[in-house]
């Protein structure tokens, strides 16, 4: 997944203000405990990134987005 795919799926979930709060405050277990921003840093993989998001918001990522 390319990262500006990415970047708008994140932001069709949670519109883009709240998409950037989750990216840099929100850790996430299926990411070690890294936030999104972190990871991305890091070189984990976008498709991997949107896995956990999904995992952890699973009732507020749209069933055509998954």
């Amino acid at each position: 997944m390319r990262l500006t795919d990415f970047w708008g799926r994140l932001e069709q979930t949670f519109g883009a203000a709240y998409a950037r709060s989750i990216a840099a405050d929100h850790a996430f277990s299926d990411l070690g405990g890294r936030t999104i921003d972190q990871a991305i840093a890091q070189g984990v993989e976008t498709a991997t990134i949107w896995r956990a998001v999904v995992t952890a918001y699973p009732d507020r990522v749209p069933s055509r987005l998954r």
